[in-house]
């Protein structure tokens, strides 16, 4: 792909998420979903209103800012308001801001994807995968909080990837910037914290693999038969891909840069809340918080008719229906609040739902289950043929991709293992983006073979993305649909 067209693409995909993000954005004059809490508390903070929020306070800060540009600037739409914020605002007011960055989440893992192999194709499709997803799309069209923990954890494992390819000062201020974003990411969650996780389990890696080669080297400097080519090799891998540099930044500087950092990052974030609900500091703050969770009860139907277990997300099994409402024909006025049409009277159904792309997330689920494989083989099969095989030598770009795919998308999703309180679908996005990045790799590497038949599952698996994403998209929307048509998208009764 030339310099042209990749900039061309990536362009074209920004303008197209912006598009279907803006598109009808106070098509339901009303709260959607968690906007309940989320647009009432951001408004809260213009207002000077104290509350008390289960989750950190920057995300509501963002939207805040958001509601604030909106009634101060002249050319936002206001042909419908309401006050249940707690002021006489447009759905736009509060729902803007998230359209506009939830735009730019494909960009982002689009340029994660170019730093770690300096591919044009592999970022292209990475960003134009993930901006074919369907829940990324609902969450960035209402006042919801968890797409910003996506955009500042990958924008600061971005950044992390920017600065391992500098040196000197650039890279000390890359790292900072780095910092700050993880400290923001945690400072909308604290799932946040797992984008965090998963890049220290790759530092632990690399720094494990580099003391593997220091043996080897010390082993075959003593050897009595010469290995200088096997020498030449390990140097060869030593330093090959981005990560593997992680190994250049020792375990003060990760301390500093991606632990004190945050930590400042995310007290300072807090200073504002504190200071409209005075109730509580800082440490009592997090009491709540943490006694807030434990008090939402089991992770089972009878808390939540839509909690669904960490273990069904990845095969979609429950996703969540933000806005359901009925009317007696396309002709009606758009269904704002009141109970439903009687059963069989309502001939139009309005849904957003929150689920993504299915064969997105399936194709994604089987790419990272073919890394894992491919990751285990590659370490597991000397070990069980008893032979004296330098695993290093294993670790070409193909590893170090599993690696780095494997490790995000296991520290987002299996802390999610110990939690008990009620969970939802939309935690998996953390998780999600990698899956992504997983069968992008795959489909880039068949596009790129010599042989015809990957070359054309490639294209069919793009194929099938794109016409799934058309297909679906009524429902990522909100836009109205017969009872048929609506039936005909909802495959599994544990999507309805």
């Amino acid at each position: 792909m030339t310099k042209k067209w990749f900039s061309f693409g990536i362009v074209t995909i920004f303008i197209l998420s912006l598009f279907l993000r803006l598109w009808g954005l106070d098509r339901f004059n009303t709260l959607v979903f968690d906007e309940v809490y989320y647009a009432k508390f951001s408004n809260n903070y213009l207002t000077n209103i104290p509350f008390f929020d289960g989750h950190p306070p920057l995300a509501k800060y963002i939207i805040a800012i958001g509601i604030w540009l909106g009634t101060h600037l002249p050319f936002f739409p206001v042909n419908a308001v309401n006050g249940l914020s707690g002021s006489l605002l447009s759905p736009w007011h509060y729902r803007w801001l998230n359209a506009f960055t939830g735009a730019f989440i494909p960009l982002i893992i689009a340029a994660i994807a170019y730093q770690l192999i300096n591919r044009r194709s592999f970022s292209f499709l990475a960003g134009l995968f993930a901006a074919c997803d369907g829940i990324f799309l609902v969450e960035s069209r209402y006042a919801l909080i968890n797409q910003y923990i996506i955009i500042f954890g990958l924008l600061a494992q971005l950044l992390l990837l920017l600065a391992l390819g500098n040196a000197g000062i650039t890279r000390k201020l890359l790292l900072c910037f780095s910092g700050i974003s993880f400290g923001a990411a945690v400072s909308c969650k604290w799932n946040g914290l797992s984008f965090l996780l998963g890049i220290y389990l790759i530092w632990l890696f690399a720094w494990g693999w580099q003391c593997v080669i220091n043996n080897q080297e010390k082993i075959n400097a003593t050897s009595d038969s010469p290995r200088d080519s096997y020498i030449v090799e390990l140097n060869r891998y030593k330093y090959s891909f981005i990560l593997s540099k992680l190994t250049q930044l020792n375990i003060f500087q990760m301390i500093f840069y991606l632990g004190i950092i945050p930590l400042i990052t995310y007290s300072i974030i807090w200073i504002p809340h504190l200071k409209l609900d005075v109730r509580y500091n800082f440490i009592e703050v997090h009491q709540q918080i943490l006694q807030f969770h434990k008090s939402l009860g089991g992770n089972t139907t009878d808390i939540h008719p839509y909690c669904a277990a960490w273990y069904t997300w990845p095969l979609m099994m429950r996703p969540i229906a933000y806005y359901y409402q009925t009317a007696s024909s396309f002709q009606d006025p758009l269904p704002v609040l009141g109970p439903q049409l009687p059963s069989g009277k309502g001939q139009v159904i309005y849904d957003v739902h929150a689920m993504g792309n299915p064969f997105l997330w399936w194709f994604g689920l089987a790419a990272l289950l073919f890394l894992l494989i491919l990751f285990t083989r590659q370490f597991a099969i000397p070990i069980i043929r008893n032979k004296n095989t330098p695993i290093a030598t294993s670790l070409t770009i193909d590893i170090w991709i599993s690696l780095f795919l494997l490790c995000n998308y296991g520290a987002n999703l299996l802390p999610w293992i110990v939690v008990h309180r009620c969970i939802f679908i939309y935690h998996y996005m953390t998780s999600l983006v990698f899956a992504f990045l997983a069968i992008t790799w795959l489909v880039d590497k068949c596009l790129a073979s010599y042989q015809l038949v990957l070359r054309a599952s490639g294209v069919t698996i793009i194929f099938i993305i794109l016409i799934a994403f058309i297909f679906w998209m009524p429902i990522y929307l909100g836009l109205p649909l017969s009872p048929t048509a609506y039936q005909m998208r909802m495959w599994f009764s544990s999507w309805i």
